[in-house]
């Protein structure tokens, strides 16, 4: 069967690594090859982009969450052809725009930085998560802890240079539209930063999309909700075959 599916890529978010992913890249490790990015100190979407398509089979799936689907979505801008599936996960694809929204977003973006420098990453990571997963998980010491230590494997340093890759994010409007793959597009219903509302945006603008949304979980779903997510991201495999 490995050799009916792509190699399958996955983008992790800000500051995330393998873990975001585990559930996912364990379960698709036993059908296809797997392989979670790693952005090393890139400090801008393009080049995380690059980085990725360099070391990339010829032809893939992939799946990006958060920041990783901002990545996810360069990639196909600069290799349309290579792309078999798409797989978006509680992400955007609008650029930082000016006015007051948008410096707030900057403000709290620059103060996690601080606090990061300041205090290291995993109290940094405390303050972030509060708004991040699902309420009723934040008492939940084990996905906590789990997302805390994964923050803090990275340095302030990397923390900051994916803060600036965000804040100079490219506008992935047109994108959309382009995209003719079997793609998936995949929210948690109570995701606070990435809502359900943009990705019915983002799938009403992809026409070979499906949206998911899954119940009870937050804008970390690979983490909150690992095997909702692994049974949505296996019927959209499925659908490459």
């Amino acid at each position: 069967m490995k050799q009916s599916l792509p190699p399958l890529l996955l983008f992790p978010g800000l500051s995330c690594n393998y873990e975001v992913w585990k559930h996912q890249a364990r379960t698709f490790s036993d059908i296809t090859s797997v392989r979670v990015a790693d952005y090393g100190s890139c400090d801008s979407i393009a080049d995380m982009a690059r980085v990725a398509l360099r070391l990339a089979p010829q032809r893939f799936a992939l799946a990006g969450h958060s920041m990783g689907g901002r990545v996810a979505l360069e990639i196909v801008r600069r290799a349309p052809g290579r792309v078999m599936g798409l797989a978006l996960l509680d992400t955007g694809y609008q650029p930082w725009k000016p006015g007051a929204a948008g410096e707030r977003e900057r403000a709290d973006r620059m103060a996690l930085v601080e606090l990061a420098r300041t205090q290291g990453l995993h109290v940094m990571a405390r303050r972030w998560v509060q708004n991040m997963v699902h309420p009723a998980r934040l008492s939940d010491a084990s996905l906590i802890g789990s997302i805390v230590d994964m923050f803090g494997r990275k340095n302030p340093e990397t923390f900051a240079a994916q803060i600036r890759a965000l804040l100079n994010r490219p506008d992935s409007t047109p994108v959309l539209a382009q995209i003719r793959c079997a793609t998936l597009v995949l929210c948690g219903r109570e995701d606070a930063w990435s809502p359900v509302v943009r990705h019915r945006d983002i799938a009403a603008r992809i026409p070979p999309s499906k949206l998911v949304i899954i119940e009870n979980c937050g804008h970390m779903a690979s983490m909150e909700r690992p095997e909702a997510v692994t049974a949505a991201m296996q019927t959209w495999l499925e659908r490459l075959c």
